[in-house]
């Protein structure tokens, strides 16, 4: 007998059919002698739904409100499917975040975990139940209501395994394992078998939509099993784990793309000690994150540098800057959308040389310019215009060998 957490996003319990689809699999686990427990998402598009009324009544709502109303679209998963295993004629028991011992910071819409007692989670185990518990939302210890932001139940699911020593943990999502790309983009995109926990944290953060970089840091902090894999059939997934067989003559696993960025550009810059840190240390307490930073040479004792960020922050982070333009001085700051962030992923990438200036030559040979560029032992980031999206990543794909005996990554937008 093990011990399952089994994860279920959104499109996987999008309709009440779904749902009595995903309650006959759990308790197929539990036939198996397998205890379980389930972690769900809201229902489809109910998050969207729930955003967009929101913004009908408020433009801007509070961020706390936002949190108590959020948490309901995962509320009614979890009592549906337990209501749905109950007519199954099984014993189901479902908890909230908090319920299930899930503390957090007190930040709203993206607070991270500071603790987990499960201790009604491993007792109504042991008396026999399924537990259902509802993903992206925790407490903190003054009793107010937080969510994780978007993919957050994956980040539930893996932290929970954790805490209950599982086995397994399962993420059921609308695609069948992990791709060397978006197959909705490259048809010849393969599914892996198995990849790294470094690489797939390199793919979570560069775009990939199969799972969220929080899970899969969770995983990698405390070895749990990670197994990506369809609702919708029984096909075998991709595990996630920490050391995988590398095929002979394969560099690049897999191929990722991100639409969620902006670029700033800070430009006439006084190029004198303390400039860097004042802009960022500012846009770091406005709690807006920064990708890739470039700083062009120094002309007149002048500076230009450019960093990116995501399309959501870019009107906040020109805020924060023109409200430093008294402690910085600057000629002009322009922002630029219509971008999208294409990277190479692989851990054989560190021992071989050159694999970047391919990267550059393919992208070249595809009439692209490249903007801006970012490099790690085993990554390439290139910022390039949004317009040729679909012909780069096809040719990468095809220029590292991914047509044919594929490896890694990508999936489907199941992230809650």
């Amino acid at each position: 007998m093990a011990l399952y957490v089994m994860k279920f996003g959104g499109s996987s319990v999008g309709t009440i059919e779904r749902m009595k689809s995903v309650a006959k699999r759990i308790v197929e686990k539990q036939d198996e002698g397998h205890q379980v427990v389930v972690v769900v998402s809201a229902m489809g598009d109910t998050t969207d739904d729930l955003i967009d009324q929101a913004k009908l009544l408020n433009a801007e709502p509070m961020a706390r409100e936002m949190d108590m109303l959020m948490t309901t679209g995962e509320q009614i998963s979890m009592s549906l499917l337990s209501i749905a295993i109950g007519a199954l004629g099984r014993q189901c028991v479902s908890y909230t975040g908090w319920q299930a011992g899930f503390r957090t910071e007190p930040v709203h819409g993206k607070a991270r975990i500071t603790d987990i007692v499960p201790t009604r989670v491993v007792s109504a185990l042991e008396g026999g139940n399924i537990v259902i518990v509802a993903g992206f939302q925790g407490m903190t210890e003054d009793g107010e209501i937080t969510t994780f932001g978007r993919g957050g139940s994956d980040t539930t699911a893996v932290a929970l395994a954790a805490a209950i020593s599982a086995d397994f943990c399962e993420i059921y999502t609308d695609v069948d394992g992990i791709y060397s790309t978006d197959p909705r983009m490259v048809q010849h995109a393969r599914k892996l078998k198995e990849i790294s926990y470094d690489e797939m944290l390199e793919l979570a953060h560069l775009g990939a939509a199969v799972l969220h970089p929080r899970a899969v840091e969770y995983a990698k902090h405390h070895q749990v099993c990670l197994v990506v894999r369809s609702s919708f059939n029984h096909n075998e997934g991709t595990v996630v784990k920490e050391e995988v067989s590398m095929e002979q003559g394969v560099v690049v696993s897999g191929i990722a793309y991100d639409k969620n960025v902006a670029r700033i550009s800070i430009l006439g810059v006084s190029h004198v000690p303390g400039v860097l840190a004042k802009v960022f240390g500012s846009l770091a307490e406005a709690d807006i994150n920064v990708d890739i930073i470039v700083q062009s040479g120094d002309l007149e004792g002048k500076a230009d540098f450019s960093f990116t960020t995501t399309l959501s922050d870019r009107k906040k982070a020109l805020e924060v800057i023109q409200g430093i333009a008294s402690e910085v001085n600057f000629s002009e700051v322009t922002s630029e959308e219509n971008l999208v962030k294409v990277s190479i992923v692989g851990a054989g990438m560190i021992s071989h040389p050159g694999v970047a200036a391919q990267m550059f030559d393919v992208i070249s040979k595809q009439g692209v310019n490249i903007k801006m560029v970012s490099t790690s032992e085993i990554k390439t980031s290139c910022v390039i215009e949004s317009d040729k999206l679909n012909e780069v990543v096809i040719a990468l794909h095809t220029a590292y060998g991914l047509d044919s005996e594929g490896q890694a990554f990508i999936g489907g937008k199941d992230r809650r």
